[in-house]
């Protein structure tokens, strides 16, 4: 049998918590958005880098590291531009005046042309084959390949590499992200010192 006493607090509970449930609150206004505010702060404890952190096997170095609270050398202030540099990269290389290299990628096993103004990485790319990379800076090793021919010196040009040093590129050893070919050679995709 069914308690009536129960049976009534059960109703009147239920039909107050709707009548509250519908009714109006307080007003709420939101908060000033300190979204910006935090970022900045946060931003100015964080020392700056120029490259990825993937597969970088030099923990911390880098052209742009500044020490907390310190200041960068030649750093920019909020809206002033950086003076144009002049540099000549093979990338700029114009269309006319561009020479075809016959480049042997040796695990994949075949020889393609590649363009003096063209990656050794993009020329695999435009090959359909999935060559491995991260930064495409030359500031990481996960794209590099070995010249099987000797020092990768004399067979690319290395457009703004930072990782391999002089001994590491007498032994062959390239970037392929920043590496156009001045000769015909034959490449190691996937191989670093």
């Amino acid at each position: 049998m069914v308690d009536p006493l129960a049976l009534g607090i059960a109703v009147t509970l239920t039909l107050a918590v709707a009548v509250l449930h519908f009714l109006p609150g307080p007003p709420w206004t939101p908060r000033e958005d300190v979204t910006d505010e935090v970022l900045e702060r946060r931003a100015r404890t964080v020392s700056e880098t120029e490259f990825p952190a993937p597969m970088n096997r030099a923990i911390g170095a880098g052209g742009g590291a500044v020490a907390v609270g310190g200041e960068a050398e030649g750093e920019l202030e909020e809206g002033e531009e950086a003076p144009a540099e002049e540099t000549t990269s093979p990338a700029d290389i114009p269309d006319d005046e561009v020479e075809n290299f016959d480049v042997e990628y040796v695990k994949e096993g075949e020889t393609v042309a590649v363009a003096n103004n063209e990656t050794l990485l993009e020329a695999g790319e435009d090959e359909g084959w999935d060559l491995p990379y991260a930064c495409r800076e030359g500031q990481c090793l996960s794209c590099g390949g070995h010249v099987v021919d000797g020092d990768a010196r004399e067979y690319v040009e290395h457009d703004g590499q930072e990782m391999l040093d002089d001994e590491e590129l007498a032994n062959g050893y390239v970037l392929t992200c920043v590496a156009y070919p001045r000769g015909e050679f034959s490449l190691e995709t996937s191989e670093t010192p």
